[in-house]
């Protein structure tokens, strides 16, 4: 085994022993002794590797949301598969704890914040940038679809509210698509009196 194909085992290792870490006890709780301990490994290797716990972090919450290609779906069908893409991220065979890493972490620390609003704030803006009549317009429907993405996996999924839990798969994406929808093809001006 040559010393690049071990040292991306280890480093792969890691990642994996520290995304487990992160989604079950939130970053300010998880620690580079526990992670090398889950990686089988000395504390001192993940130091080589990632030089510190918020290097580890940011390794760990790299997330792409692989965001479907708006710019090829019917202007109608926007919102639904936005909507649709996000929940089966969430509770298909897509699902992943990287999300969720991210997710437990932001609450309590900046540096998680800041990487959940970095994901977010470039890729969702790239995929709304695709479909929007005015540029000038694109990063404030990509917040307001973010804001719908992130508080329905909130809600969902970290602080578990009964009657969004109870909703079966195609009720919820029915009922989120059409504000989506409104988000990305609607009038964003404030309607008069």
């Amino acid at each position: 085994m040559t010393v690049r194909r071990r040292s991306d085992e280890t480093r792969a290792a890691i990642l994996a022993a520290a995304r487990r870490r992160f989604a079950a006890d939130g970053f300010e709780r998880t620690t580079i002794r526990a992670i090398a301990a889950d990686a089988g490994i000395d504390p001192s290797m993940v130091m080589r590797y990632y030089g510190s716990k918020d290097g580890l972090f940011s390794a760990a919450a790299d997330l792409d949301l692989q965001l479907p290609d708006l710019g090829a779906v019917p202007r109608e069908e926007l919102g639904e598969t936005l909507v649709r893409h996000w929940v089966e991220r969430w509770e298909g065979g897509s699902s992943d704890e990287l999300l969720i890493v991210l997710f437990r972490s932001a609450i309590t620390n900046e540096a998680a914040a800041e990487r959940l609003r970095t994901v977010f704030g470039a890729q969702v803006a790239k995929a709304v940038a695709t479909i929007v009549d005015d540029r000038a317009e694109a990063a404030t429907r990509a917040g307001l679809v973010s804001t719908q993405m992130l508080g329905l996996a909130l809600c969902r999924h970290i602080l578990r509210l009964p009657p969004v839990v109870a909703l079966d798969l195609d009720t919820l994406i029915a009922t989120v698509s059409g504000t989506v929808q409104r988000y990305l093809t609607g009038t964003l001006s404030a309607r008069p009196l």
